[in-house]
């Protein structure tokens, strides 16, 4: 006989079923209605029926099994805590779990996409492209092919990870792992293509993260409340918070990604505007759905946390909405988009954009082209960076305004480095390439790290309080001192992955394989900075590390790895094969035609930006090392003036009494 944990269970399994069918359905019935004629208006060959409709069919079915993983992880993550040992409690546990069944959902899925997208792409049938021989030799040659391969290893790497998994301090890493599972999907299809297609993909990066964030944390939140979880309420007031920004992200990035491929006079006259407005008319309905939750759901479970049910079936509306939704979604990604009105160039097809010119002092400065996710990401890390400093000086603490001087300096250079002529120029040029990678992993990081911004969030965050769920400033806690970061922290590992990332990236072929992809170049980039800012806080950074460093010890690892730079410059000098000279050339830029020049100018750069840092982190470490002495002093002066000077007395009276000793020995 069933009981009522079993009976809850199963109703959420319904939920997800319900909501995997209908999602399929919309999907498929997008593509009969417009997507399958467009495509045959094409001279696109018709694979057949199975691959038509399965195809849609099952990537909605995938897509919504990734948002559900991650909805659960977030729940286990964020909104409901652990026992006070760090083990998940029994919400989080069965939430981890959740997403471990949705993970095996997305490989399968993912698994099954290969196939159907060969099928799909050659228009021969689905049996054909099942065949051993033409499955394994035809995935390395179709991209997206190669996209549901790499999702499903992510796919199964996450189940393992789910069903390994008890402790609370690994659910931020699973969730990490989930949502770079999608990155695939966001840089290929319609937005990876043709002109603006950088600001197209990053804008679906965000869309994506956003919709998956909303989707699956609704529907955790959902199955939590069926099962009668504890915290409930909590984690309501919690996932409103997400919920309400990603229904802001979504819109911006959404509007976005359509003006990029769709003009205004297109939205009412064709099928992709068409669907287009289906999708904000869904978006909108969401948002009313949320509010109306927020509205009632939340302060009924406030008053009486035994009141789920208003939750249950907002949750349960909303859920079907975002299904439908997510099929809408994969039927517009199966519909192409109106044709371009003109021939776009062919830097403007590679890079997303057209250049005026070769880059003068004035185009570098003043001829921008904001980037979506490090120029948003700089904007928003000086703003909760500001918040905070204010909230202290609302409480009436200080704040060196050094560090905040530092903090909005080290955003400011972010921002200009990857949105500034130099961030339009550096994939088009090796010389401006290096400029932005040098500004990017040697100055920017170290200005971050001397605005201390995890002092200043733990000064600035409120506590949980004695047996208090934990929040924002716990969790920061636990992962400074988790074992991620206490390994990441040892000097020697920060200065490798430091240094090592120079040699491998340029030296060991990374570079000229990737020059022409945009995601490679965002996850450079993420990789001069996050690397750049762990050497430099080990270094010389103000925020406590998991362990302490000695000054002699951090001067070692400076001098012992800022020459390492100079050396890479050098072999970038003396080179005489030139990096992503293929790519370089294909661009066909008239006043860019001696390349290895331009890389040893980007060579030289290296060589000569490494002596301003050196500069600045001798600076700070002779200032931190003469602040720590005058601390100790002032720490020895305060305990004298308690005791008397009870250790001096005592250091005199053992001189003493080896003089007395002295003269004894001499009589």
């Amino acid at each position: 006989m069933a009981g009522p944990t079993s009976e809850k269970q199963a109703g959420s399994a319904s939920l997800l079923a319900a909501a995997a069918l209908l999602a399929a359905v919309v999907a498929m019935l997008v593509v009969g209605l417009s997507a399958a004629a467009a495509l045959a208006r094409l001279g696109i060959p018709d694979p057949g029926l199975l691959v038509t409709y399965g195809l849609p069919a099952v990537r909605a079915s995938a897509e919504g099994a990734a948002a559900v993983a991650a909805g659960s992880l977030l729940l286990a993550a964020f909104l409901v805590p652990p026992q006070p040992n760090g083990v998940l409690d029994v919400g989080g546990y069965r939430a981890v779990r959740t997403a471990g069944f949705a993970a095996a959902g997305w490989a399968a899925c993912a698994l099954m996409l290969i196939p159907l997208t060969l099928s799909d792409v050659s228009g021969r049938p689905l049996a054909e492209a099942l065949q051993p021989a033409n499955l394994w030799s035809s995935i390395g040659q179709v991209e997206s092919a190669r996209v549901w391969r790499d999702t499903a290893i992510v796919a199964v790497v996450l189940v393992l990870g789910c069903r390994a998994t008890l402790r609370w301090v690994w659910t931020p890493l699973l969730l990490a792992l989930a949502l770079a599972g999608l990155m695939p999907l966001a840089v290929t299809g319609h937005s990876s293509a043709g002109g603006a297609h950088d600001v197209a993909t990053n804008s679906l990066i965000w869309h994506l993260i956003a919709a998956v964030l909303w989707a699956g944390g609704l529907f955790a939140l959902s199955a939590h409340a069926r099962r009668d979880g504890a915290h409930l309420a909590l984690a309501a007031r919690r996932f409103s918070v997400v919920a309400g920004v990603a229904f802001v992200v979504m819109a911006v990035s959404g509007v976005l990604n359509a003006l990029v491929r769709l003009p205004l006079g297109d939205l009412f006259q064709t099928t992709y505007g068409r669907l287009v407005l289906a999708k904000v008319a869904a978006l909108v309905v969401l948002g009313v759905l949320g509010w109306q939750q927020r509205r009632r759901a939340l302060p009924a479970l406030a008053a009486d946390p035994t009141s789920r049910w208003a939750l249950i079936r907002f949750a349960g509306v909303e859920v079907a909405v975002f299904a439908a939704t997510i099929g809408l979604a994969v039927g517009l990604g199966r519909t192409p988009p109106p044709q371009p009105t003109r021939v776009p160039s062919v830097t403007e097809v590679e890079l997303g954009y057209d250049l005026a010119g070769p880059p003068t002092l004035g185009r570098v400065l003043f001829d921008w082209r904001f980037d979506l996710i490090y120029g948003t990401a700089a904007i928003i890390m000086a703003m909760l960076y500001l918040r905070g400093v204010r909230r202290l000086r609302v409480r009436g603490d200080d704040w060196p305004v050094g560090r905040t001087l530092a903090w909005l300096l080290g955003c400011a250079v972010l921002l200009f480095a990857t949105s500034s002529g130099m961030g339009r120029y550096a994939p088009a040029m090796f010389s401006m390439h290096m400029a932005s990678h040098m500004a990017l992993s040697m100055l920017a990081p170290i200005l971050l790290a001397l605005g201390g911004p995890i002092t200043l969030a733990l000064r600035a965050l409120e506590p949980a309080g004695r047996d208090a769920p934990p929040g924002l400033r716990e969790w920061l806690l636990v992962a400074l001192h988790s074992p991620v970061s206490r390994f990441l922290t040892r000097p020697v590992v920060a200065a490798t992955i430091f240094v090592a990332g120079f040699y491998a990236l340029y030296l060991g072929g990374i570079f000229d394989a990737t020059v022409d992809s945009h995601a490679a170049h965002l996850l450079m980039t993420l990789h001069f900075v996050l690397s750049g800012y762990l050497f430099y806080w080990v270094v010389i950074g103000v925020d406590p590390a998991p362990r302490p460093v000695q000054p002699v010890t951090k001067l070692a690892v400076v001098f012992g790895s800022l020459p390492f730079h100079a050396f890479f410059g050098i072999a970038l000098m003396s080179s005489t094969t030139v990096l992503g000279g293929w790519f370089y050339r294909g661009l066909g830029l008239s006043w860019h035609t001696d390349l290895l020049a331009d890389q040893r100018l980007g060579g030289g750069i290296a060589w000569a930006t490494g002596e301003l840092p050196l500069v600045i982190v001798m600076s700070a470490l002779l200032i931190q090392w003469s602040r720590a002495d005058e601390r100790t002093a002032r720490r020895i002066d305060r305990a004298a003036d308690r005791d008397d000077d009870a250790d001096l007395a005592a250091y005199n009276a053992m001189f003493a009494e080896l003089a007395r000793r002295d003269g004894d020995v001499r009589r």
